[in-house]
């Protein structure tokens, strides 16, 4: 079974819904028979490569809210996370544009096609970005991120402002338009269910069952 993930590091709820995934992933007794392929997509394209403000500055004047309510959004995200282990720092996270790390990414994908490393590379920028306070429009840190997962620094450095890959990260956005996928973290099943949001863990442990089920029945 395929699970295509169209997701952006710049997303908290992007960042809840892989985890969940992959621990529902990690009970899901056919877990080692499932391909996930993750996809590249931005929130906000427009980002420049460094913003002087603050995440919460940020989202104020980006989206039209007020400050208040921007806080509101952080400590229902922080809340919901916080069950799956994963501790949201908006007070010190750095607001950069994702679309380096996107291209590492896909050189991640070229480099271990079938491999785990572009799972762990998105895990390791999640991190960066969310918990760290650590800058993912910054090349060094990225190089450094791509290093820990086992890339090669020199492939890494040169993948950060790659034309070609920068076309792969374009594709996949494109692709999710196709779908008609407007907002991440955004799930594709067996190329035929999708699944939006960072749903509950039981819900992503119904839904491999579900779909397994039909992709196998049993005779």
């Amino acid at each position: 079974m395929r699970i295509d993930i169209w997701s952006d590091i710049a997303c908290p709820w992007c960042y809840l819904g892989l985890t969940r995934l992959e621990a529902a992933l990690a009970r899901f007794e056919h877990g080692e028979a499932v391909e996930v392929q993750l996809h590249s997509f931005q929130l906000d394209p427009t980002l420049p490569d460094s913003y002087p403000g603050t995440e919460a500055e940020y989202l104020a004047a980006s989206k039209g809210l007020d400050t208040a309510t921007v806080e509101q959004m952080f400590t229902r995200v922080s809340a919901a996370a916080a069950p799956d282990g994963l501790t949201l720092g908006f007070d010190t996270l750095v607001v950069a544009n994702s679309r380096r790390a996107h291209r590492l990414l896909q050189q991640a994908k070229l480099s271990d096609p079938s491999g785990p490393t572009t799972w762990k590379l998105e895990v390791a920028l999640f991190q960066a970005h969310f918990t760290d306070g650590r800058n993912i429009g910054d090349p060094s840190t990225l190089v450094e991120l791509a290093v820990g997962v086992g890339l090669d620094a020199d492939t890494a450095r040169e993948a950060l402002d790659s034309p070609e890959l920068d076309a792969q990260v374009t594709a996949d956005i494109d692709a999710a338009a196709q779908l008609g996928i407007r907002g991440v973290p955004f799930f594709v099943l067996a190329e035929k269910y999708g699944v939006s949001g960072a749903q509950p863990a039981e819900v992503f442990d119904d839904v491999l069952r579900q779909v397994w089920a039909e992709l196998e029945p049993v005779t």
